[in-house]
């Protein structure tokens, strides 16, 4: 699995970091960023969540 934000759409709430913040994190500009594109198996539902969880649906997963 891979992921990544989109940051036309993130609003930088901050939820994806406080799900997942290995993947995660939101940086001084306001928006979140991918730590690591590619997901280790033992945390691909935590980045699901995240992205289920996301208000501005700005999380893409590829699988």
């Amino acid at each position: 699995m891979r992921v990544r934000v989109e940051h036309d759409l993130c609003t930088g709430d901050g939820i994806c970091e406080e799900v997942c913040p290995e993947i995660f994190e939101v940086r001084e500009d306001g928006l979140a960023y991918v730590k690591d594109e590619d997901v280790p198996e033992d945390l691909e539902d935590a980045v699901k969540e995240a992205a289920e969880q996301c208000p501005s649906e700005a999380i893409i997963i590829e699988e």
